[in-house]
């Protein structure tokens, strides 16, 4: 873990779900409620390019997590980050409480970069999910400047085809099999 990173006691692993990021850490953000333990650092995704991330935002195995702000300019020192889709996050009540953006890290400007197999997932809060209202008023009483608090995002990095079964092992198909076991041929006899 990197140096915005709280050591977790020996045995004990970040690995939310949608649902938790959404309603656990990114609805309390923006909501200006505390989050206990409170491990997700705030960054400034853009200058940087993923594999800078190391240091800079939660890391949990091949995994970065971290706050953003929502912006549309998702272009970083090296290259950008393109949308490919849109999905709801849900309560195991099947309440709608966030949605999902998957995002791809291109190298190069665009929109004619090279892809990559850096992922983002970013998640944000659906309409009305958030209790801005009462938050800001409080804020008002307290002499904080008002802030949008419901622009923030979770983000989720992670580069794909890197461990991303978490099964410490590569499951080999059919196919691999058989052509590895042809390595083997020099040591079957055959019949003359």
């Amino acid at each position: 873990m990197g140096d915005n990173n709280v050591n977790l006691p020996p045995g004990f692993r970040f690995y939310p779900t949608d649902e938790e990021l959404v309603v656990h850490f990114l609805q309390r953000k923006a909501a200006l409620l505390p989050c206990h333990p409170d491990v997700i650092p705030d960054l400034e995704l853009y200058p940087y390019d993923p594999w800078e991330l190391e240091g800079k935002a939660l890391s949990e195995g091949n995994k970065w997590y971290f706050f953003s702000r929502k912006t549309p300019d998702r272009i970083t020192g090296n290259g950008y980050w393109k949308p490919m889709g849109d999905e709801p996050v849900f309560t195991s009540s099947s309440k709608r409480v966030g949605m999902k953006q998957s995002l791809v890290y291109y190298l190069g400007e665009a929109p004619g970069g090279t892809r990559t197999n850096w992922i983002m997932h970013e998640y944000r809060l659906s309409n009305g999910t958030n209790s801005g209202s009462s938050s800001s008023r409080s804020s008002k009483r307290k002499g904080y400047p008002k802030i949008d608090y419901s622009k923030w995002v979770v983000c989720r990095v992670y580069e794909h085809g890197d461990d991303d079964n978490d099964d410490n092992g590569a499951e080999l198909s059919c196919l691999d099999e058989v052509f590895l076991s042809l390595d083997d041929l020099d040591e079957i006899s055959t019949p003359n």
